[in-house]
């Protein structure tokens, strides 16, 4: 058989279990990626662990998301950042210096390597032929202390791109294009892995933009291969001589396939509030805005900014239309200083703000309750912008900056009529600035064994979850439609983010962005029955961050029942000890309503022998049949209570073997 770009990539690094789909197989971890707003739960699962030293080639600790301090919270958990990369062996890219996927890509990317992240956008990193997969923190900590992935082996879906991008069409486009086709659910179990012809006119950094966003269809990750565009890229760093060519087969098999041709693809624009709601920019034309945003690590190259600094040039922003701005980096805000483009912003009336993810993420940049913001952010998710009643639009940095101009949604196609302005041809620099005065690396080992952590108030234990009991009795305390983001379960936004490292306090946010009283509830249920939570497809997509698992297993989450559930999610909730079971007939969904008493009994002995269950509904005196897709390695976990007793253990009995 000829082997894609991604089985070449899986078969060099697996450890074990046959790459098979729907097989579980493990995989050697070459590097990791954390960021700030989950990094602090990663390095307290260090700690917790009890490592001694980063057993990667290369983990690097970014702070690119918690970046306002409005109080001592985020600085306070900037400081246990540090010392904990210092203590442990990990890079540390510190405040400001860049959001981590381009970074990562720019600094540390090489062709050929594993990459697992906690954030789900590391797919990014697939743009330069890496295998680069996000997970959940407790994957990667286990990463960093020498542990294997472990992922049910997906389906290899093989895209070939054809043609040419026309002018006004970029990147984005493409990806809100397979968005347009497939929706979020599209790339659930299968690796996305783009070839053909069409490569030959996409650069690393537009492969970056396709990349990232492939998390937005539930794939696993997505791959492209290798070659001269990615050799150009390293070469533009400084870094040619960390190339090495990796590109499929001739006649690569795939085990589902799509096409695309470029050269027909027009300017697109995700509507509010999914980003899988798809539509031709002309179609909701006329729309007003009140908000632009260019940035984020779904548009992060400089050709992104620089597009939209020459639509601006020597013209004003519409009045109507607060225009934001934030660098992906300080080399790209160098280079962009360097060409004159970001006097071209400036004078356009953009504001610059700090180098980071920033109203991704809800980290400022709120937009007005009743208005409409484009983004060339990857996510719309409900009030992920920090305004609960939000309207957040995707698109591309062209569609972007022409609604800066006219303050209203426009074809940038449409430009040459409205506003007399062709199509800018950008001259780029050939060599990119390169500094790394803002990364720091790891200390010695004897050095690094003499460092103490540094925890502010905020910065809590991580709680001790019993094991799972053999029965679990209890209500309904929560039941949810399709597509629930993990957003939605623990918000993001300027209220929250600072109590990322402090679960006690993190919790008291839980899924109010659905039901305001659902913490209030659950804490009163807490040390009776506990309580379950009943959801609809896709449950749990979106960001990785395990807090959306820990903080309603800390209010006595026991079992979540659903007709299905996003990878990353799925895999958070065994992680920490909680049940993930799915209806044998969805149907069953319909017939279970808030405040019902369901009852699983028989759990300790059910769940290792067996993959199906039934859950009786007191209330309603019906049975439902289930099923989970637990691993026995899962199973072990979810038993125990979480992974982190169990990987904790391993550490100290390898410690001992080494000591021995």
């Amino acid at each position: 058989m000829s082997d894609s770009v991604a089985r070449q990539l899986i078969t060099s690094h697996l450890v074990s279990g046959e790459p098979k789909p729907g097989a579980e197989i493990a995989l050697r971890v070459d590097q990791t990626l954390t960021q700030d707003a989950t990094g602090t739960l990663v390095m307290q699962e260090l700690e917790a662990m009890d490592l001694d030293r980063a057993q990667t080639e290369v983990s690097v600790q970014y702070v690119d998301h918690n970046l306002l301090q409005a109080d001592e919270k985020n600085a306070e958990d900037h400081a246990f950042l540090r010392s904990a990369c210092r203590r442990y062996g990990l890079w540390f890219s510190k405040a400001g210096n860049g959001v981590s996927h381009p970074t990562h890509m720019k600094h540390f990317g090489k062709p050929g390597k594993t990459l697992i992240g906690s954030d789900s956008h590391t797919c990014a990193g697939g743009s330069m032929g890496m295998l680069a997969i996000g997970v959940g923190g407790l994957e990667v900590a286990g990463g960093i202390a020498g542990e294997p992935l472990y992922l049910r082996m997906p389906e290899i879906w093989g895209i070939r791109l054809d043609g040419e991008l026309p002018p006004w069409v970029s990147a984005k486009d493409v990806i809100l294009e397979m968005l347009r086709r497939h929706g979020v659910k599209g790339g659930v179990q299968r690796i996305i892995e783009y070839h053909g012809p069409g490569l030959a006119h996409l650069t690393a950094m537009d492969r970056h933009v396709i990349a990232n966003m492939g998390a937005e269809l539930g794939a696993t990750t997505t791959v492209f291969p290798a070659d001269d565009a990615v050799r150009a890229f390293l070469r533009e760093q400084g870094r040619e001589d960390d190339f090495t060519e990796l590109v499929a087969d001739e006649d690569a098999d795939y085990d589902v396939t799509d096409e695309i041709d470029l050269s027909t693809l027009e300017p697109l624009i995700a509507k509010p509030s999914s980003p899988g709601n798809v539509v031709p920019v002309r179609e909701v034309a006329g729309t007003p805005v009140n908000q632009v945003v260019i940035g984020s690590s779904a548009n992060p190259g400089l050709r992104d900014f620089a597009m939209a600094a020459a639509m601006v040039r020597g013209r004003q922003s519409n009045d109507a239309v607060s225009f934001d701005v934030n660098p992906s980096s300080r080399e790209i805000f160098a280079d962009l200083t360097k060409m004159g483009a970001t006097f071209d912003l400036i004078s356009a009336g953009a504001r610059l703000h700090q180098t980071g993810c920033m109203g991704c993420i809800g980290m400022g940049q709120a937009p007005a309750s009743g208005t409409n913001s484009l983004r060339t952010f990857p996510r719309n998710f409900p009030g992920r912008s920090g305004t609960k009643e939000d309207s957040v639009w995707l698109c591309s940095p062209e569609t972007a900056a022409a609604a800066a101009l006219t303050g209203e949604i426009v074809d940038p196609r449409d430009l040459a009529e409205k506003l007399d302005l062709a199509y800018p041809q950008l001259d780029l620099p050939e060599t990119a600035t390169v500094n790394t005065e803002m990364l720091v690396a790891p200390l010695e080992p004897d050095q690094a064994r003499d460092e103490e952590l540094v925890k502010g108030p905020n910065i809590s234990a991580l709680p001790d979850f019993p094991p799972l009991p053999d029965r679990i009795e209890a209500p309904v305390l929560l039941k949810v439609g399709d597509d629930i983001s993990t957003d939605e379960i623990s918000p993001a936004g300027a209220r929250a983010l600072p109590f990322r490292s402090n679960i006690p306090k993190l919790a008291e946010f839980t899924f109010t962005q659905v039901r305001e009283d659902y913490p209030q509830q659950a804490a009163e249920l807490k040390e009776s029955t506990g309580h379950i939570i009943v959801g609809g497809e896709n449950y749990g997509q979106g960001s990785s961050r395990e807090h959306a698992a820990i903080t309603p297993r800390h209010l006595g989450l026991h079992a979540v029942v659903a007709k299905s559930f996003a990878r990353i999610h799925w895999q958070n909730l065994a992680n920490f000890g909680v049940v993930a079971l799915e209806f044998d007939d969805p149907a069953d969904y319909d017939r279970i309503d808030e405040g019902d008493t369901l009852v699983l009994e028989g759990l300790r002995d059910l769940l290792p022998g067996d993959r199906h269950a039934e859950i009786r509904n007191d209330t309603k005196d019906e049975t439902y049949k289930l099923h989970h897709r637990l691993s026995e390695r899962q199973v072990e976990a979810v038993l125990a209570g979480g992974r982190i007793p169990l990987l904790a253990r391993r550490e100290t009995a390898d410690r001992e073997r080494v000591d021995a």
